[in-house]
């Protein structure tokens, strides 16, 4: 008869003593601060992959600044025409007080 004997599992290999104890703290520690820089961006990846990235406001911001771009050409167009009549109106100065001096009068 043969007696089949199972080998012994390999003990395994011992600790090197060279690791310092605040290795393993360092380690976690820096664990933990990535998940938590990482976190919201992990979010907001997981809410654009679910289709919920918050389109409803998104489009409400996004118009509103539209509004407000609408407003300030409205603003600027205003501006355009008031330093046109400013550039008129130095013209037309700049003139009588020329036509004055060349007729030997007082401006």
């Amino acid at each position: 008869m043969i007696l089949l004997q199972t080998p012994s599992p390999i003990p395994p290999p011992p600790i090197p003593d060279f690791i310092p104890a605040w290795v393993p703290f360092v380690a976690a520690l820096g664990i933990i601060m990535t998940g938590i820089i990482l976190w919201p961006i992990v979010r907001a990846l997981a809410r654009r992959i679910e289709g919920r990235s918050g389109d409803a406001e998104m489009r409400a911001e996004l118009d509103a600044l539209h509004q407000r771009v609408a407003e300030l050409e409205q603003v600027d167009n205003r501006l355009v025409e008031l330093e046109n009549r400013i550039e008129f109106s130095e013209r037309l100065l700049t003139q009588h007080r020329e036509s004055a001096l060349e007729k030997g009068g007082r401006s």
